[in-house]
């Protein structure tokens, strides 16, 4: 997240306040309260530090109908831990679960003020521009300044051998060219999922590659795998993070902070736990969620005392795509091939039995008859050069470009219109000569943040690299499902 100066993080710009923001024709203290006077202790009495803190109060009078449903979203309400903890838990410990909560997790969920007025609390706050509503939220000062350990480093490709998203890469999508101001104010139909998951699936790959997608698309691999067997990242997801834990804790000056014992990058295949219309696939991508039975033991014994309830080998959806990736170079790194699947041997001792539904007993052999067909296919791609990350091939220079990983401080620096700076500029338009990838003829819309699409997450966590300790808590947004 791009460093903000003391004084810009609570500077109004009048000016530009009142001549480009509607909001300007409203009175402070309609929204903030206080009491209009020159006197300092006067007009601060009874002040709103954050309005939109409750929606309806704040925002509802003007946006009836979006804020009663963005008071009940995900983003908003702490729904998402709920659902898993309490599967964990039993009801005994709700209370006690809920005022840890209140230390570790209640700063991860944004009001709408935290999109669109302030960066989120759980990395400082400070106002976005002088206290400008900000239509469509700057992806590096709200989203990924949420969702950083994971999502942040995956996309934009900050794990080390590992290339960024080609979202990203090639065409500069933000996150609100996927997600969509319905999915993150949990509109209808949003609005009735206690878990991410238990919505249907948004955004979908079928959105922007729909003729690529399944049995017709002219793609052998497509063609044979059709749209059940499979979800779209356990071909084009590369190497991703998982965590062993994570614990709580407050200093004795009751000062919350985390620390997670492990962490390490991997790519496996499980079975899908739970198959639905929207998703129906037999195998997807598997993470290991930061939890384990200590995690909240400085709250009292025992918390979580319906461990095993839950897998902690949870369905992911990674934010790394790439066109070519490892398991996807030749049918045989995949089927009869334990290395890529969620297998009982990768699991710890303890953990097997909450993981019976995502483990997959040995890879899945080739169907009968296909030798023939596999003596007729050349390899999908070049093998990658020796000492390449996982998702990059050699000779691809053309499609990824002469630097495989951008950096943090490249993607913020050097697109401060698309970052959030000046949103003035827009995403770079897709690249040509990509068809196979993007489809035959990519239009602006599928490339450009579309208007009105606000946007937000929530999560960061901790630093690469053996134990961490920070401050402020755990704000993982993949630990909604742990």
């Amino acid at each position: 997240m791009p460093p903000v100066e003391a004084w810009e993080r609570v500077y109004v710009d009048a000016e530009t306040y009142t001549t480009t923001d509607v909001h300007a024709f409203i009175g402070c203290t309609a929204c903030h309260g206080g009491t209009t006077s020159y006197n300092m202790d006067e007009a601060h009495t009874g002040m709103l530090e954050d309005p939109s803190a409750d929606p309806v109060a704040g925002c509802g009078s003007c946006h009836p109908n979006i804020a009663p449903y963005a008071a009940e979203s995900l983003h908003m309400t702490l729904e998402g831990y709920d659902t898993a903890l309490h599967q964990r838990s039993d009801p005994a410990n709700y209370e006690t679960l809920e005022q840890m909560e209140t230390y570790h997790c209640n700063n991860c969920h944004a009001t709408c003020g935290d999109c669109h007025v302030s960066q989120p609390d759980s990395v400082g706050g400070g106002l976005l521009e002088g206290h400008v509503f900000v239509q469509t939220p700057p992806m590096s000062q709200t989203c990924t300044a949420c969702h950083g350990s994971r999502v942040k480093n995956e996309y934009y490709g900050l794990n080390e051998g590992i290339p960024g998203d080609v979202h990203l890469r090639e065409a500069r999508m933000a996150c609100v060219d996927c997600h969509t101001s319905a999915e993150m104010h949990g509109l209808p139909p949003f609005d009735q999922e206690e878990h991410r998951y238990d919505a249907p699936q948004s955004p979908t790959c079928e959105s922007c590659h729909e003729d690529q997608i399944g049995v017709g698309s002219g793609i052998p691999e497509h063609e044979v795998h059709g749209t059940d067997l499979l979800s779209c990242q356990v071909c084009h997801s590369t190497d991703y993070t998982n965590c062993t834990n994570c614990h709580v804790d407050r200093t004795e000056d009751d000062v919350p902070y985390y620390s997670v014992e492990e962490h390490w990058t991997t790519f496996l295949i499980g079975q899908n736990p739970d198959r639905t219309t929207d998703r129906p696939y037999k195998y997807v991508t598997v993470r290991h969620v930061p939890v384990d039975i200590d995690s909240f033991s400085a709250y009292g014994d025992d918390l979580l005392n319906n461990f095993l309830n839950r897998p902690t080998w949870s369905y992911a959806t990674p934010h790394n795509t790439q066109l070519d990736t490892e398991q996807a170079l030749t049918c045989t790194n995949c089927h009869d091939n334990d290395d890529v699947f969620l297998t009982a041997d990768k699991v710890a001792p303890a953990e097997l039995e909450a993981n019976h539904s995502v483990i997959v007993e040995a890879a899945p052999a080739f169907p009968e008859g296909y030798e023939d067909y596999l003596a007729t296919q050349e390899p999908a791609a070049e093998t990658p050069a020796e000492g390449a990350g996982s998702g990059e091939t050699s000779g691809d220079a053309g499609f990824w470009g002469s630097d495989d990983s951008a950096t943090e401080d490249e993607v913020e620096s050097g697109d401060a219109g698309f970052w959030g700076a000046d949103e003035s500029s827009a995403p770079a338009e897709t690249p040509a000569g990509d068809e196979s990838f993007w489809g035959d003829a990519p239009d602006a819309e599928s490339t450009a943040a579309p208007s009105g699409d606000e946007s937000f997450w929530g999560s960061e966590s901790a630093p690469a690299g053996g134990e961490a300790v920070a401050t402020p808590p755990a704000t993982d947004a993949d630990f909604w499902g742990g």
